[in-house]
Formats: structure tokens, C-alpha cells, sequence
């Protein structure tokens, strides 16, 4: 953004560039008439506009021309608002004074964002709240079955299987899953399957890392036009349907393996 550069004229503070100068300064005369921004008020503070305007020779032509346009404006809004009839327009013909309040109103509008956003920068707030509401997630755990034996079964399930666990001596090496690998698999599994779902991929046995490497292979995929997957609800499950016929020897370039 170009500089800006300060100006005292009768008390009030005119700021360039070109697009700031002039709102800045219609919208202080109407708050200063505690008005609100409509064409009426436009029309009732266009003479004082004017008399702001024969102190801004000091400045450049072409940074005084923007106050100029707005000038324009304003004479005409407050001519055709002295009429005893309201000015007859043709199809499609734009109102001066709705195109001008409606402008004014936006630069109000980023004027106290930006004063805002200001005001969060001086204070080191570099973080921003949420607005919208925490999601809700419905419980889906059924308890009304549950007993003690069931409970007690779980726990000598859970705890039986650390007895296939090796010494901590023993280092064991990850198996390695790549994304090619899994792209493979699904493309098998999807052969003679139109649709499916993500779950359908997992097996009760996979590992963290292999759930993961699936979720690439599928992206890849999908960002290959090979698939289209789709998730109605926030946590919910992801659903995905062939595009198009499949070549068994195609081959899929991936960015990583």
C-alpha cells in the first residue's frame, strides 16, 4: 500500500491515497451530524464537504481528483434531492445516491474491522477465537447390555494378548507400508465393486501407520480422478465410488511412495 500522508484542514485530519481521502472524510462529517448514512444525509452535508474542499490546494492533481469525483456526487445527490419530483431513470441507469451510500457504508465497515484488527496488534493478540459453536457429538456407546462377566471376559481378552508381546530386548521392526502397495489394494478390492466405504479398507489387525497409508493411497486416488468420495457428517463415514473403468496394468505416479 502507498503511504499516507497527513493533511490539517479545519481541524480534521484528510488521509491519501486517493481511496481513502474522501470517504474518510464524508463519513466524519456525517458522524460528526450524528446522521445516519442514507442520500439524505449525503445531500445535507455537501456544502460543508465543499468548504473542506477549497483547503486541499496544497495537495497534487492527481491526489485531489479522487475528492473531486466524490464532489460530483454529492452535487448531484443534493440537486435531484431539491426536485419537487424524483428524477425518472432508465433501465439499468445507477442511482448516484444508493451507489454512494452503499460504498460509504463498506468502507465503514473495513474502517472498524481494520481498527479492530489494530487494536488485537497492539495488544500482541496473535491468536482469534472460535465464532462458531463446538460441533456436538452424539454419544454412541450402548450400555444398557453391558454386565459384570462381559466386563470381566474384556479384561482377560485385553489382557491375554500381552502375553504374545516380545522382550523389551528384542527390537522388532516396523512392517513397512507404502502408499503404492495400498493403492494396489484398493483398486483389487474395488475391481468388480462400484462402491464402498474407508472402514471396509481396515482390518480389525491394522496398525496405526497402515490406516494412515491407506488415507494416502485413497487421496491419491481422488486426486487422480480415480475415485469420488464423499462424508455427510463431521466424523462420520467416508464413502467413495469408482469413476469410470480401471486398466489392470495402469500405472499411478505418486508423489511419495
Amino acid at each position: 500500500m502507498e503511504g499516507i500522508l497527513g493533511h490539517q484542514i479545519g481541524g480534521y485530519k484528510v488521509q491519501t491515497p486517493l481511496y481513502e481521502g474522501p470517504l474518510d472524510l464524508l463519513l466524519s462529517l456525517i458522524e460528526r451530524s450524528e446522521l445516519d448514512i442514507t442520500a439524505i444525509s449525503l445531500a445535507s452535508v455537501t456544502d460543508q464537504y465543499l468548504s473542506y474542499l477549497h483547503g486541499l490546494e496544497q495537495l497534487k492533481p492527481d491526489e485531489i481528483s479522487s475528492f473531486l469525483v466524490i464532489a460530483a456526487k454529492l452535487v448531484q445527490i443534493k440537486s435531484e434531492a431539491l426536485l419537487p419530483r424524483p428524477i425518472e431513470r432508465e433501465p439499468g441507469e445507477e442511482d448516484p445516491g444508493i451507489a454512494l451510500v452503499e460504498q460509504l457504508r463498506l468502507y465503514k465497515r473495513y474502517k472498524e474491522v481494520a481498527g479492530w484488527m489494530v487494536e488485537l496488534q497492539e495488544k500482541n493478540w496473535h491468536t482469534y477465537l472460535r465464532v462458531a459453536p463446538m460441533p456436538k457429538v452424539e454419544a454412541k456407546l450402548d450400555l444398557s447390555n453391558l454386565t459384570l462377566e462381559g466386563l470381566l471376559d474384556a479384561a482377560v481378552s485385553a489382557f491375554s494378548k500381552g502375553k504374545e508381546k516380545k522382550p523389551l530386548a528384542v527390537i522388532i521392526s516396523a512392517p513397512r507400508v507404502t502408499i503404492r502397495e495400498k493403492i494396489d489394494y484398493i483398486t483389487k478390492t474395488m475391481k468388480h465393486i462400484q462402491r464402498m466405504t474407508f472402514s471396509g479398507l481396515i482390518t480389525d489387525k491394522a496398525t496405526r501407520v497402515e490406516i494412515v497409508v491407506t488415507f494416502l493411497a485413497m487421496l491419491e486416488l481422488i486426486k487422480r480422478y480415480h475415485i469420488s468420495a464423499v462424508q455427510n457428517e463431521l466424523f462420520g463415514e467416508i464413502e467413495f465410488e469408482k469413476m469410470g473403468d480401471w486398466k489392470d496394468d495402469e500405472e499411478i505416479d505418486i508423489e511419495f511412495e
